[in-house]
């Protein structure tokens, strides 16, 4: 799968595939990262959440939002092997940090 999210469902499925992995409930996933498993549920379904909240979960999946122009990202991708393996963290809190 693509690490490049050009869309919230893509974004959503990179989301629910990281969760999945790390063998958790949306629920888990949820509590650990602070926000509401009804959140989770719509980001994972492509609906709009609020960017602190995107930003909580998706640390708590070990993944992070990388923001830069068309022509770097493409590049980017490219050094991304095709298998390359979604992040093995553990799901974590960062909320007492």
């Amino acid at each position: 799968m693509s690490p490049l999210a050009q869309s919230l469902p893509e974004l959503g499925l990179i989301v629910r595939n990281a969760r999945a992995q790390g063998g958790f409930r949306i629920d888990d996933a949820a509590q650990l990262a602070g926000v509401s498993s009804d959140l989770v549920s719509r980001l994972e379904n492509g609906k709009p959440v609020t960017t602190d909240k995107l930003l909580k979960l998706l640390d708590t999946m070990g993944l992070a939002l990388l923001v830069m122009p068309h022509a770097q990202a493409s590049r980017a991708l490219r050094a991304v092997p095709a298998d390359a393996p979604h992040p093995t963290e553990t799901p974590h809190d960062h909320r007492d940090e």
